[in-house]
Formats: structure tokens, sequence, C-alpha cells
């Protein structure tokens, strides 16, 4: 068994019907891992499942901020055996943070944070059991470089990052490890917007706001879904055992901090 391997993990992904969850769903199914996939899109769930390789997939349909409904299904997650989890959750709208109402935290924190306390409630006895568990947040480089025009976003990715620290600290005894994976600008549904938003604000076309801001990453181009995916699916393998807490960047070298 190569230390890559996934063969006989459950593996649990939120967001997984499009984007960076998508790519991590069909990777973690195609080195060998279980998955149970979880996002708001039945009919795109059920196709997904149609794309894994290997056998035993589920999913369960729901949206991540409607944590009463989220609840519901927790008992039927408890009884799969699971030793990965994934949480990931589409990021909140954009736009100056003095801007914003306090009603306007209220999804995103059920979403991100509540969602995924939530669930590693519910998944970490499996963990324990079997002695093996891997946690794996997809949250922001924000965490690390606050990023303008995205303050709702910055407050909730930073409660996140010190919430899986946090967990790391507490879990890592048990042969849990908490990690965080920072994507920077990889093309997805979410890219796609905020570079609508940018260009609608500035009066540039899409395509200039996209040549602007490939000129600030030094790998020189978007990142695609899959190479965030490849870098989820070292963090959950059985070679990062040791590497416990930390963040992550997959962002091609923007991130201008250490």
């Amino acid at each position: 068994m190569s230390s890559w391997d996934l063969q006989g993990k459950t593996a649990v992904v939120c967001g997984a019907s499009q984007g960076i969850g998508q790519a991590t769903a069909k990777l973690l199914a195609e080195r060998g891992a279980r998955v149970i996939a979880l996002a708001r899109n039945e009919d795109a769930l059920k196709e997904l499942l149609k794309t894994f390789k290997g056998s035993g997939h589920k999913y369960f349909a729901v949206d991540l901020a409607d944590t009463d409904t989220l609840k519901k299904i927790l008992p039927e997650i408890a009884k799969e055996n699971v030793q990965i989890l994934i949480n990931n959750s589409g990021g909140p709208k954009g736009g100056a943070l003095l801007d914003v109402s306090i009603e306007e935290f209220e999804a995103p924190f059920k979403a991100h944070l509540k969602a995924a306390h939530l669930l590693v409630q519910t998944v970490v006895p499996s963990m324990r059991s079997s002695g093996y568990g891997r946690i794996v947040n997809i949250i922001s480089t924000s965490v690390k470089n606050p990023i303008p025009g995205l303050g709702v976003s910055n407050t909730v990715r930073g409660a996140m990052a010190n919430w899986s620290k946090t967990l790391a600290g507490e879990l890592g005894a048990f042969g849990i490890t908490v990690n965080n994976m920072l994507p920077g600008y990889i093309r997805t549904g979410r890219i796609e917007s905020l570079m609508g938003a940018a260009a609608q604000k500035s009066g540039n076309t899409v395509d200039e706001v996209e040549e602007q801001w490939i000129k600030t990453i030094p790998a020189g181009r978007i990142g695609e879904p899959k190479e965030a995916a490849e870098g989820i699916a070292f963090l959950v393998s059985p070679a990062a055992s040791y590497i416990n807490g930390i963040n992550l960047p997959v962002d091609g070298g923007r991130t201008p901090s250490l």
C-alpha cells in the first residue's frame, strides 16, 4: 500500500457538487476512498456519483447553512465509520465590512463554522476508534492576508482558522490531524463571480481583470480545481501523518507572507 492510498477509508466531502469540492471528491474516490458527498443540488450529486471510481459511495442533499436540517442527517453520517472530513462551503458575497448588517454574518457562520463543528463532533468518534482521522478545511488565503472587499469572508475564514488550530491541539493525540487548505485564485464559479464583480466595479472587462490578477501570481496563471484537490488529497493521506495544525496555501505563490 502506498502512502497516498486511501483504500478502506470513508470520506465526507462538503460542497461536492462543484469547484474544489467536486474535484476533491473525485480524486479521493480515485485514490480508493468511499465518498459521502454533501451539497445542496441533489441532481448534481446524483450525476457526480456516476463519475466516481469504486463502490459504496453516497450523497446527502443539504444546505450547510440550514443547520437544523443538517442535524437531522448527522445520525446517518455517524453510522458510516468516517475517517476523512473535508469542510467546504461557498464563500460569502463581497463588499466592505463597514457596510454589512449583523444579519449578513448569520448564514456564512452557519455554513462554515457551525456546520463544520457539528460534522466534526459527529465523525470524531469513528476517527478515534479507527486510530485514523484527517480533517481538512477549505478556507482562504485571507487568513494570512485579509482580502480587500471580502469583509464577511475574511471574518468567517479567520474564525475557521482559529477553530481549526484549536482542534488540532485537542485531537492530535488520537491520530487525528486538522489542517486548512487555503486556495488562491482557482478557476471555479466563485472566482468567476468575483472577477465579474471586479469588472463591473472598475469598468474593465472580465478578461482585463483576469489579466491584472494573473500579474499578482508568481506562477503566472489561474490554478485549476484539481491542483487544489491534490493538496487536500495529500493532507488526508497516510503520508501526512505528522502534519497537523497548518495552513497550506495553494495559490501559485501569490500570498505575500510565509
